[in-house]
């Protein structure tokens, strides 16, 4: 979402930002002072805290799932209400599911006005992943529960939008399946490549992985939990001297008090690109989840060989062994380690091919003309 607000402030666009201020991620006022004249930033504070009372009124009461139901706000439909009356826009751009229930008041207020969808994901899908997986009965049939709500909530919702922009092409045929008014895009995201410059006085430390990631995010747990689990302790045997190294922020408690052999904890870094380029190899062990995997284009594009499951790399275009690393069988995490342990991985050359492939196809710029072309295709007469 920087990048593109960025990206469009650049190319000489005047962009009205106006964010949910959430306890979990909450900004100053002037974050994005920096960006220049071209981007104002509105925020409105919505607590959007879990509350189990809450949880279960909702699932009581209420016909929006839980999930969306904590980012609805009478002050930010209040916001909208005056930026419409008191300014003109070209298009509007609701970012994720968690938002799209802001369509409605956005239609109801300016009934002209093009609405874009930016499919971060198809969320519903996330939570199906996690309850096929999910052991306890009652969490199961809650996460189930919630997957249905989440589906149904989509299906309804998606359709409002006037052009949906999907990160990844598995989404874009999942959203026109789900009935999404062309048009359905495909607009990957996209990395600056100003930021992820390899800074070549830092040297990565020899025999080393890493991982980085949101962990409030389930799915980023998940694939911990079970990389823990169900790799690490064969490798830390076999490879006394391999180190794993983890940072990440709104990292649960049961992370950051791990005493494993050869695991660092990091918690939050200040700087992802620092890190990265600390340690040789990047691990995505993802095993939930939709949309596009963020921190895999910024490890690519600094070069990074990086080892990750099929559903982790979806929606990027990459080969195995040439520019990445798949495998989805403990067994074969374990083998690949291993051949890096060797030194028979070949990791420099697929980080070098992994940085080719960002650069071709990810540049931030190339995604910003894409959303330009989007947006041309909605207002014409603007053109």
């Amino acid at each position: 979402m920087y990048d593109v607000t960025a990206g469009l402030a650049r190319a000489g666009h005047r962009v009205t930002v106006l964010a949910l201020n959430t306890p979990k991620h909450f900004q100053d006022d002037t974050v994005l002072d920096h960006l220049g004249p071209n981007v104002r930033l509105l925020t409105v504070d919505v607590d959007t805290r879990l509350s189990p009372v809450k949880a279960l009124q909702n699932l009581l009461f209420s016909k929006l799932p839980y999930n969306i139901e904590r980012f609805v706000s009478p002050e930010v439909e209040a916001k909208l209400v005056e930026l419409l009356r008191t300014e003109h826009f070209d298009a509007a751009q609701i970012e994720g599911s968690l938002a799209a229930w802001y369509v409605a008041p956005l239609k109801r207020l300016a009934p002209e006005l093009p609405v874009v969808l930016r499919a971060h994901n198809v969320e519903y899908t996330i939570w199906q992943m996690l309850a096929e997986r999910e052991h306890n009965p009652l969490k199961r049939f809650y996460l189930r529960h919630l997957a249905k709500r989440l589906r149904r909530f989509e299906q309804q919702i998606f359709p409002q939008f006037d052009a949906v922009a999907a990160i990844t092409e598995p989404d874009q045929r999942r959203l026109r399946a789900m009935g999404c008014h062309e048009p359905v895009v495909f607009v990957p995201a996209g990395v600056d490549l100003a930021r992820f410059q390899r800074n070549p006085a830092i040297r990565p430390q020899p025999r080393t992985l890493f991982m980085i990631g949101s962990l409030d995010w389930l799915p980023n747990q998940e694939g911990l939990d079970w990389l823990l689990a169900n790799v690490w302790p064969t490798v830390s045997a076999q490879y006394p001297d391999l180190e794993l190294h983890i940072a990440g922020k709104e990292m649960p408690q049961r992370f950051r008090e791990l005493k494993l052999p050869g695991v660092t904890v990091h918690g939050f870094v200040e700087s992802a690109a620092a890190f990265m380029q600390q340690y040789e190899v990047m691990l995505v062990p993802l095993l939930s989840g939709g949309g596009m995997r963020i921190k895999i284009i910024e490890g690519m594009a600094l070069g990074k060989c990086i080892i990750s499951t099929g559903l982790g790399s979806e929606g990027i275009h990459v080969r195995d062994n040439f520019d990445i690393i798949l495998c989805d069988d403990p067994a074969e995490w374990i083998e690949r380690i291993g051949r890096y342990y060797r030194g028979e991985l070949g990791q420099q050359d697929i980080g070098q091919e992994a940085a080719r492939t960002i650069a071709r196809l990810y540049d931030n710029r190339r995604v910003v003309e894409s959303f330009q072309d989007l947006y041309t295709i909605l207002t014409p007469e603007r053109a």
